[in-house]
């Protein structure tokens, strides 16, 4: 059971979230665990859009499998928070508030409904003991980090996180700007700490082995490749079908193919660190 961060600092977009959802929704397909993903977005359904349309996502009784949800009552983080605050809680609450995306494998708990900001911080300051909770149930709890997470919130994440993934560019001064971030903040040289380059082109000067070789990172650097693909099925709310199907892909220079082999290749590496941590435990 491990708690898995996508964090980014970068103003610049990184494809946090697009690298999110092909991860999880790849581990879910190829691996037998049970994995949540949980959104701290404000006011903005990215990450839920990636598996259903846009529409359907507040929509009551649509995709919400929950018993909480069919009697009509709260359902979601607001509905999961009114319970935590009855003192009604157990290891498998946040299950009945999440909503399924693959039975027994990937589950979601969405982003707050509130538009809200202040609403939204409030609701913020119960993440990291929803996270906890989480925890205790799920192999793997992966988080979205929003920027939109008050500073405190965030920090709180990310202390409690086993694995927490630095989302970057192939930007050379995005590249810079992290080498002066490590050295000045013990933080980003810790062992639970592990880069990741979104929307990565492979054509670029900065390729994995020079990227690996320019951060002075000892193990190659994980990547999840820029694809139009999964941009335009996570429109339609069809990430599962895009990457299912590109299982029956054959050839292997075929640009989709290469796209799993790296998500697959980056997923392995997630596993292969949490291990790595667990052993120095």
């Amino acid at each position: 059971m491990a708690v898995i961060s996508f964090y980014s600092n970068e103003k610049k977009e990184t494809g946090q979230t697009m690298s999110l959802a092909a991860i999880t929704t790849q581990m879910a397909i190829d691996h037998n665990y049970k994995i949540l993903i949980i959104s701290t977005e404000f006011n903005d359904l990215v990450l839920e859009n990636c598996f259903w349309e846009y529409e359907k996502i507040r929509a009551k009784n649509v995709i919400d499998k929950s018993e909480n949800a069919s009697a009509g009552l709260d359902s979601d983080i607001e509905g999961l928070i009114k319970v935590l605050n009855s003192n009604r809680s157990s290891t498998e609450i946040i299950k009945n508030y999440a909503r399924t995306i693959l039975k027994e494998r990937l589950d979601i708990l969405v982003s707050p409904a509130t538009t809200d900001y202040n609403e939204y911080k409030e609701i913020a300051g119960y993440y990291s003991n929803i996270i906890s909770l989480a925890n205790r149930y799920y192999d793997f709890v992966f988080v979205d980090i929003s920027k939109k997470l008050p500073k405190e919130e965030k920090e709180s994440i990310l202390q409690i996180s086993d694995l927490v993934v630095i989302n970057l560019t192939q930007r050379l001064k995005t590249l810079n700007d992290f080498i002066e971030l490590q050295s000045q903040n013990e933080f980003y040289r810790r062992k639970n700490v592990m880069l990741l380059i979104g929307k990565y082109d492979r054509d670029s000067k900065y390729n994995k082995k020079n990227l690996t070789r320019y951060l002075k990172e000892k193990k190659e650097v994980s990547v999840v490749p820029y694809s139009m693909l999964l941009l335009e099925n996570c429109d339609e709310g069809k990430a599962i079908d895009y990457i299912w199907g590109l299982k029956g892909i054959k050839d292997e220079l075929d640009t989709n193919k290469i796209f799993l082999k790296e998500v697959s290749e980056t997923t392995g590496k997630i596993i292969s660190k949490l291990q790595e941590l667990q052993m120095r435990i």
